[in-house]
Order: C-alpha cells, then structure tokens, then sequence
C-alpha cells in the first residue's frame, strides 16, 4: 500500500462543472506521470511470460499474491488464451430465490456524502438511490466475470453486427487485451449481445434488473462495497489505484462479492436491464444526465476512470457522451 500513498488526488468542485477535462476528472496532473503500480505489473509481466498456465491460473486465485503480479499473470493469458473464458459457456453462479432490499434509506444521503466529501458529488446524484425497498427475486445466475472483448469479438464475427466499441481504436480489436472487460459500447449492443448469446446455445441469457445485479453485489447484508462497508485501494480498479486502463477479469480476487462474483466494483461499469426511473416513492432526478441524454440505460459499478463512489453498490449511473464513460456489460440467466 505505501506505493500509493505518493500518488496525489485532487479535491474535485461540488458539482463538477461541465468543461473539466477527463484528465482533470480523473485526477491527472496536466503533465505525464506514471504510476508505480504500472512499473511492477510490467516487471511482474516479464518475469511470468514463460510460465505454465497452471501457475498463472494459481496466481490469479491467491489473494496473498501481490496485485501487481495477479495483474501480471492475467495479462499474460490475455496474450496466450485464456482458459477460464469461453464465450457459448460463460462461468455462471448461481443466486438463490429471495425478498431482497436494494437502493438507500433517504436517511442516510447525507452520511454518504460526508463520507465521500471532496469527490465534486451532487446531492441528488445520492438521491437517486433513495428508498430503500423490496424486492422478489426469482432464482438466477450470474456470470462470474463480465463479458470480455474475446467474447465480444466472437459475437461481431459470427453476427455481423455493426456495434463496434469506440474503446477498439480505429476498431481494430485489441487482442493484447482479450481477457479484459469490453468497455465503450452502447446499451443496445449490450442488448444484442445478450439476444445473440441466447439464439446460439439456446439457453436464457439477457442483462441484469438493477435489483438482480446490486443483490449479486451486495449479498443479503447489503455491503457497501462487494467486500464490505469500507473502501480498500487494491480492492477494486478504480481512480483511486491510479493504474489508468482496464486489468484481466478476476484478478481482485479478494474483491469478490458475498456470492463470489468477482469486479463488480471498478474496472468498467456495467449495464443492467432498465434504462433510468425513480424507485418506488423515490424522487425523480434530472441530473446532467436526464437533462443532457434524456432517456438512458442505468449502468452499475464504476470503472477505472471515475474515483470510488460509483463503485458503491447501489449507485445508480448511466452513460454520457464523452470517453471517461467506459461502460460493459454482464449477463445472467434466468431460469423462467
């Protein structure tokens, strides 16, 4: 932990104003810098490059391995294959029927946003959230990791589908990052995505309501964060770790959410089935995003551009059109 401790975040204006730069937003001094954690995932890179898959796959399962050599070991599969991935059968969990309570007693905003003071947040971006409720939750599952560019090219290829991702440059796929989350598509994709998955092995996969998905993160005790209530640097891949890319699937092992599903929080933020409404007897809220985008997808998680309060399991966010906004997606499948 003492390597980040020299990196250096601003105090970011309440709400923040609309011409900040995404440097800026993510807390980047004008000048280049580079991170002491991207050294040691180079150095951990090099020093795996001839490993047997076997090791790698270890690694990758051992929370007492330092982060930077999980990330190591996951980028080397990227380039080699990676085993745990497979597109027609994706790793689900299962997730048990249950009355579940999502969202956030309107009585604890102004907790949350003490807590995360100094982060530029609006008042009614935390509103959002408000009440907390039931909710009747059938039997599902879930998939493990979130769906990767790998999978995501299989599915451009075999469907002839025109979505490529703003994040694949000049849309050539980035195939050093193949094991990572595919990032920078719309919600439509994400939709098409899921149908295709379904037509081709005949099974029920579709994006996860809000209620599924924060209930997969937060686990019957309703977790702040998918670990716990308290914010923990190398937990997840956010602002805060200051590596500035996307990392492998599953390698915040010891992030894992109460069912065992891993990056729920940080690393790219992930669409659920419903574009944006009010809780029941929630305030409506017309933030930038209602005000500048209208109807939008509600998206969940955070991501390694924006800092730790969008990696809050019951924030409640969405896409808007600039490139800080790297969204993904995740599926279930239902048995009904």
């Amino acid at each position: 932990m003492n390597s980040y401790k020299q990196w250096h975040w601003p105090r970011l204006p309440s709400p923040l104003p609309k011409d900040v730069s995404d440097r800026a937003l993510m807390g980047y001094p004008e000048q280049y810098q580079e991170h002491p954690l991207q050294a040691k995932v180079s150095e951990a890179f090099a020093d795996l490059l001839q490993a047997p898959l076997d090791v790698l796959l270890a690694i990758l399962e051992q929370p007492r391995q330092p982060l930077a050599r999980r990330i190591g070991a996951g980028e080397v599969l990227a380039l080699r294959g990676d085993p745990r991935i497979d597109t027609f059968a994706p790793d689900m969990i299962d997730i048990p029927a249950a009355r579940v309570h999502i969202g956030l007693d309107p009585g604890a905003v102004t907790q949350v946003m003490e807590q995360f003071d100094g982060l530029g947040l609006d008042r009614s971006w935390i509103d959002k959230e408000t009440p907390r409720h039931a909710v009747e939750l059938a039997a599902f599952r879930i998939a493990r990791f979130p769906v990767t560019h790998q999978e995501y090219r299989q599915f451009l290829l075999d469907s002839g589908h025109t979505g490529i991702p703003d994040g694949w440059a000049f849309g050539r796929y980035p195939r050093h990052h193949a094991n990572h989350p595919v990032y920078s598509v719309s919600a439509s994709d994400a939709d098409a995505y899921a149908r295709w998955l379904s037509e081709r092995t005949g099974r029920r996969f579709a994006l996860p309501t809000e209620a599924q998905w924060e209930y997969a993160a937060a686990g019957p005790e309703g977790r702040q964060f998918p670990w716990g209530d308290a914010y923990q640097v190398e937990h997840a891949n956010t602002a805060e770790l200051g590596y500035l890319d996307s990392t492998p699937v599953g390698v915040f092992i010891d992030a894992a959410s109460p069912f065992g599903v891993l990056d729920m929080a940080g690393n790219v933020e992930e669409y659920v089935a419903e574009d944006y409404q009010p809780y029941p007897g929630g305030p409506r809220i017309e933030d930038d995003l209602v005000l500048d985008v209208g109807t939008h997808r509600v998206a969940r998680g955070g991501s390694f551009t924006r800092f730790r309060d969008l990696a809050r399991t019951a924030r409640r966010h969405g896409r808007y059109p600039r490139p800080i906004y790297v969204m993904g997606l995740r599926l279930v499948e239902n048995h009904n």
